[in-house]
């Protein structure tokens, strides 16, 4: 019964998410058509059709690749919205593809309207089933009776968890315990031993068993499992199988393997996507806007000392892969043969090599380097994206070779021109504290911190903090 009114319920969402492009398409006609002075002419309303039958089409093939109609039971409300804004933009970009291929001279602002409208309805859509739905379940409308199979620690957490929210709609039959029950077991919520659960689903309700057993006994509810299976009941194991302090888990399906993720880098898809686009855009029109002061700092290196004018170095990029790092060369020619008389001047901590006053920089290098305009070629690294705008700095082979274990995981994401590290203080920052700035930025990243470290790049070139 529960299976088949979702499936009532899947049909009349899409029903309705239909009626609400439509009724978007043919609003935002309309608010065309009104502000019609001092833009382009529309086209007339029929010859919109076409493009009305192929945005619904599109709708319904790319909704279901994106998962706009998963289970939503247990998520959060802004989850929900950003898979429609993802799927709208998806389908906003195919109308407009289309529009190009049939020649139709389409109205942009149209489109933008149209969409704009058609996530207005579709979230207020979504508040309002939530609202009723959360609203019959905690009236017991719609509820999901449920089992737990395990009785430790974790069991318990799990079911006090479902019980401070009533609005998922889960109702708990009780525990169905391997081995002898703990003395914090409420015995009155006893269902019964693991190895009558064949028995019990015969006997009791239950639309769902959660298994939540130590690892080392996973294999001993296979054929639980499967009775379940057999029985069309629901069986969800917990994930909670190895401790992690940082890692997220996630389950994926492999053309029908089932494998479990476990990933201490950001894996939010359109995110890095965009992160990538900014990357691209920004990189090229740096590039553009900066050719005369790249062209002037080429002549001033060229006349200051001889040598090639950019310096490509070894570094480490992602998970160890290897590139050559642009930069403008700001040393004499024999620095690196150079390096061992200086080495004891090092200033900083840890694997890495830095003195304020390097006798090995030109007089051309002290400037650039102080303005940080030797690291200006790397934006042609971030075009083949071998760099990225933000992140953890690339090291040398040798500094990465004296890492700790603690410090490895820093390249797990693709290194940056500048990152955290670069607007505190660079420099006057010991090696420790450096790593710690970079881990921190892996593990909360987000487009907007990468916005926020942008923000203060440019005061930190300005002043020169920490710059050698």
């Amino acid at each position: 019964m529960l299976k088949r009114n979702a499936r009532l319920v899947d049909a009349a969402l899409r029903f309705v998410d239909l009626a609400a492009l439509a009724a978007s398409f043919f609003a935002a006609h309309l608010v065309r058509q009104r502000l019609g002075d001092g833009l382009p002419t529309l086209l007339p309303f029929e010859r919109h059709w076409p493009l009305l039958a192929e945005t619904l089409g599109l709708w319904l093939a790319v909704a279901s690749v994106l998962g706009v109609y998963g289970a939503y039971r247990t998520s959060g409300l802004a989850t929900e919205l950003f898979r429609i804004a993802r799927a709208l933009l998806a389908v906003a970009v195919g109308v407009a593809t289309l529009g190009y291929a049939q020649k139709l001279e389409l109205s942009r602002l149209l489109v933008a309207i149209q969409f704009a409208l058609a996530f207005a309805g579709l979230a207020a859509n979504r508040v309002a089933i939530r609202i009723a739905a959360h609203a019959a379940r905690r009236r017991g409308y719609n509820a999901r009776r449920y089992a737990v199979a395990g009785s430790g620690p974790l069991a318990r957490q799990l079911v006090r968890t479902m019980a401070a929210h009533p609005e998922w709609g889960f109702e708990f039959a009780g525990y169905v315990v391997d081995g002898p029950a703990p003395d914090a077991l409420d015995r009155s919520k006893i269902l019964g031993p693991l190895d009558g659960l064949e028995r019990l689903l015969k006997q009791a309700v239950l639309d769902e068993v959660i298994f939540v057993v130590p690892r080392d006994r996973l294999s001993a509810i296979v054929d639980h499992v499967l009775a379940c299976e057999e029985r069309g009941v629901s069986a969800r194991i917990c994930m909670d199988l190895f401790e992690t302090r940082i890692a997220t888990r996630a389950a994926e399906d492999l053309d029908g393997i089932p494998l479990l993720s476990l990933s201490t880098v950001p894996e939010d898809a359109p995110a890095l996507a965009v992160k990538r686009a900014l990357d691209l855009v920004l990189s090229a029109a740096a590039l553009l806007a900066l050719s005369p002061l790249l062209l002037a700092t080429a002549i001033a290196i060229r006349l200051d000392s001889p040598g090639p004018v950019l310096f490509r170095q070894r570094r480490i990029g992602v998970n160890g892969r290897e590139f050559r790092m642009l930069k403008f060369r700001s040393m004499y020619l024999d620095a690196e043969a150079r390096l061992e008389s200086v080495r004891a001047l090092n200033e900083v901590s840890g694997p890495v090599f830095k003195i304020k006053h390097d006798p090995r920089v030109t007089r051309v290098g002290r400037f650039i380097r102080r303005a940080s305009i030797d690291e200006l070629p790397q934006f042609w690294n971030v075009l083949r994206g071998e760099m990225s705008i933000v992140g953890p700095r690339p090291p040398l082979p040798a500094e990465a070779d004296l890492y700790q274990r603690r410090h490895v995981r820093r390249l797990s994401v693709k290194p940056g021109i500048t990152c955290t590290w670069q607007v505190s203080g660079r420099s006057s920052i010991g090696f420790d504290r450096w790593m710690e700035l970079d881990l921190a930025y892996i593990d909360s990243w987000s487009l907007w911190q990468d916005v926020k470290i942008l923000a203060r790049t440019i005061p930190a070139v300005l002043t020169g903090r920490g710059a050698h």
